[in-house]
């Protein structure tokens, strides 16, 4: 949990490859963390890493579901729903599509 908030905190300063840094160390270090693939898939994205936010929120979807967590699992779905929408609207391929 501690490098979550570190990972937020680095966000709101700006610091976009610090944050990435610990919100990445944060699902690995529990990789159960449901709200840290939340993060890290919005951190991604705000990075202009799509298809590595793709990847953490769709893990996070098997994660929230294996523990329960519907919240979680709703809300990871919406962000992919949106991502994927305006991949589609600018004519991106999307992962894995080449």
């Amino acid at each position: 949990m501690l490098r979550l908030t570190l990972a937020r905190l680095l966000l709101r300063e700006g610091r976009i490859e610090a944050a990435l840094e610990h919100a990445e160390s944060a699902v690995r270090l529990d990789p159960e963390f449901t709200a840290a693939w939340k993060e890290l898939g919005q951190q991604r994205q705000l990075a202009g890493l799509a298809d590595a936010a793709v990847a953490a929120w769709q893990h996070g979807v098997e994660v929230a579901r294996s523990n329960g967590d519907k919240q979680a699992e709703k809300e990871m779905t919406v962000f992919l729903k949106r991502l994927l929408k305006a991949r589609e609207a600018r004519h991106e391929p999307s992962p894995g599509n080449d």
